[in-house]
């Protein structure tokens, strides 16, 4: 699970190393994300990605993945995101 984040949004991919294949992915760019009603790329928009990932990992039975925080400090958005994702059921 690689993560990046912008000034203005956060993305994050679940990618499969052996083939480079992305199998899910979530932002606050996706239509998922507008349907949620959150405004901007703060804290709770991470939140809500890192819901969504997890629920888009979930329906393809993906249970256990490895997080790569891209170099980004695991502080605010990044770890916001990454509690979102586990509360909701994914385990790294």
């Amino acid at each position: 699970m690689c993560v990046f984040r912008s000034d203005r949004h956060i993305y994050v991919q679940i990618i499969d190393d052996t083939t480079g294949k992305i199998l899910a992915s979530a932002s606050t760019l996706s239509k998922e994300f507008k349907e949620q009603g959150v405004k901007g790329s703060g804290v709770p928009a991470a939140k809500v990605v890192g819901a969504l990932i997890a629920r888009k990992a979930g329906e393809q039975s993906i249970e256990k993945v490895v997080f790569d925080r891209s170099g980004f400090i695991y502080h605010g958005r990044v770890k916001a995101l990454a509690d979102a994702a586990r509360e909701k059921g994914l385990k790294f």
